[in-house]
C-alpha cells in the first residue's frame, strides 16, 4: 500500500493512498464469502448458494462495504506512516472501486497545531479593583421597600405627575381603525416606567381625574415590523390616581422578610458582604479574562477552521437557547446572530487558542488535573451546594461532564501559575 502526504495549508493535509489490486480482491472475496455464509436463497441451504449468484445479487452492498473498509484501512495506514494527528473527520475523494484493480483515494483533513510557547511568564497585568459603592446598599434597601410598597389613592385635586400610578381606559387607532390589542380598561400604569411607547406616559402627565385626551404618537423604527414607524392615536381617560407608599425600614420589616432572623443592621451587613463578594469575583474574573487574552496575543497560534466552526455553533446554540428563554423571537435572534457573527467567530477562535496554550503550559510544568484535584473539587461542590458527595460524583460520572471538570481544574492551575509569575499592578475602577 502506497501513501503520500501533501501540505495544502498550514494545518491542512491531503493523504493520497493507493491500495493494490490484490488487497482489493481479497477484501471483496472475504465480504462476498461473509454474505454467502449468512444468506438463505430459495432452492439452496444456508451458506450453499453459488458465489456467482451472491456476487450478482449483492454486488452493490458488498461494493459499499468494501469502500468503507478500504477507506478506513488506507486512512489508518497513512496516518501511521506519516505520524499525523487529525482533528476532524476527513473528506474522502475516490475513484470507482473495481474488484481486481488498484483503488486510489485521497483524504483531506486538518492536523493538531504545534504550540510554540513564546511568552507567558512575567506578564504585565493591570488588576482592576471593583469596590462597593455605599449607594448600592441603599439601592437594594430601597428595592426591598418597593417590594413591600402599597398603593394609596390620591384624593387631592391635582394633575397626574411622574411617579403616580394612573388607572386609565384607552383605545388605539391606526388610520382610523382600532389597533389590535391596543386597548385597555381600568389599566394601571406607573407614569415614568416606560411601559408604553415613548410619549404615551408623558401625554398622561398633567391630566386630571375624569379627563379624556387624544394622544398622537408614532411607533419607533425598531418596533414590530407591522407597526414600525406608523402613526397611532390613543384616546385616553384618566379614572384614578394612586401613589406608592414605601414601608419604613425597621427590624420588624426585616423580620417579616427573613422569617424572624436578624435585624436591620444584620441585613445591611449581609448586603454589604454579598456585594463585596460579587465585586471581588468581578475583579478576579476580569483579571483572568485579561490574562487569557494576553496569553493568546503574546503566543500566536493558528487553529483548525473545523474546530472554530464547531465551537462557534456551540456558542450560537447556547446563546439562542438563553435568549429564547428571555423572550427573544427566532427572527430577532437571527438578526442578532447576523449582527454579531464576527464576535461569535472571534470568541470561538480564542477559546480554542486558550485550550491549546493551557494544555501546552500544563504539560510543560506538570499542572494537569490529578485524581486528588478532582476529589477535592467534589468535596468543594458538595459543601457549596449541600448535595451529598455521592450524588455529586454520580453527576460527573458521564465522560463529557468529567472532561469539562478536568479541563476547568487544569485551566485554573495554569492561570494560578501564570499569575504567580506575573507583574500585577492594582488600579481602582472608576465609579
Amino acid at each position: 500500500m502506497k501513501t503520500q502526504i501533501e501540505k495544502v495549508s498550514n494545518l491542512g493535509r491531503k493523504l493520497n493512498i493507493e491500495i493494490p489490486a490484490n488487497l482489493v480482491s481479497t477484501t471483496f472475496n472475504r465480504l462476498f464469502q461473509d454474505v454467502q455464509k449468512n444468506v438463505e436463497l430459495k432452492g439452496f441451504r444456508k451458506g450453499k448458494a453459488p458465489i456467482n449468484m451472491i456476487k450478482t445479487m449483492y454486488s452493490d452492498r458488498v461494493k459499499q462495504d468494501a469502500i468503507n473498509e478500504l477507506l478506513k484501512l488506507g486512512f489508518s495506514k497513512g496516518l501511521q506512516d506519516h505520524k499525523l494527528n487529525p482533528v476532524n473527520y476527513p473528506e474522502f475523494e475516490f475513484d470507482e472501486v473495481v474488484e481486481g484493480n488498484d483503488f486510489n483515494f485521497s483524504a483531506k483533513f486538518e492536523v493538531i497545531p504545534e504550540v510554540e510557547l513564546k511568552f507567558y511568564e512575567g506578564l504585565e497585568l493591570d488588576k482592576t479593583i471593583f469596590r462597593v459603592d455605599s449607594k448600592e446598599v441603599d439601592t437594594i434597601l430601597e428595592n426591598i421597600q418597593k417590594s413591600r410598597a402599597t398603593n394609596e389613592e390620591i384624593t387631592e385635586a391635582r394633575p397626574a405627575q411622574l411617579g403616580d400610578i394612573a388607572e386609565i381606559d384607552f383605545k388605539g387607532f391606526i388610520d382610523g381603525k382600532p389597533l389590535e390589542r391596543g386597548d385597555g380598561t381600568n389599566h394601571p400604569l406607573e407614569l415614568g416606567s416606560k411601559s408604553f411607547i415613548e410619549g404615551f406616559e408623558d401625554g398622561i402627565v398633567g391630566m386630571t381625574l375624569g379627563q379624556s385626551k387624544t394622544i398622537n404618537l408614532k411607533f419607533p423604527e425598531n418596533y414590530h415590523a407591522d407597526l414600525s414607524n406608523k402613526e397611532v392615536t390613543f384616546e385616553v381617560t384618566l379614572k384614578k390616581l394612586s401613589k406608592k407608599v414605601l414601608p419604613e425600614l425597621t427590624d420588624e420589616l426585616v423580620s417579616s422578610l427573613t422569617g424572624g432572623k436578624g435585624s436591620l443592621e444584620d441585613l445591611k451587613k449581609n448586603i454589604q458582604t454579598d456585594l463585596e463578594e460579587r465585586q471581588h469575583k468581578k475583579t478576579e474574573d476580569t483579571l483572568r479574562e485579561l490574562l487569557l487574552k494576553k496569553l493568546v496575543l503574546l503566543n500566536p497560534l493558528e487553529v483548525p477552521t473545523s474546530l472554530i466552526t464547531d465551537q462557534k455553533k456551540l456558542l450560537v446554540d447556547d446563546t439562542r437557547e438563553r435568549m429564547t428563554k428571555e423572550g427573544m423571537s427566532e427572527q430577532e435572534f437571527e438578526e442578532y446572530q447576523s449582527k454579531w457573527d464576527a464576535e461569535f467567530e472571534n470568541s470561538a477562535k480564542e477559546m480554542i487558542q486558550v485550550a491549546y496554550l493551557v494544555d501546552a503550559i500544563a504539560n510543560k510544568h506538570d499542572l494537569n488535573a490529578t485524581k486528588a484535584d478532582v476529589d477535592t473539587k467534589f468535596e468543594e461542590y458538595a459543601k457549596q451546594t449541600g448535595i451529598d458527595i455521592a450524588r455529586v460524583k454520580e453527576h460527573y460520572s458521564k465522560a463529557e461532564s468529567m472532561n469539562r471538570m478536568i479541563q476547568k481544574i487544569t485551566e485554573d492551575k495554569v492561570v494560578n501559575y501564570i499569575m504567580s509569575k506575573a507583574n500585577i499592578k492594582e488600579i481602582t475602577a472608576k465609579a
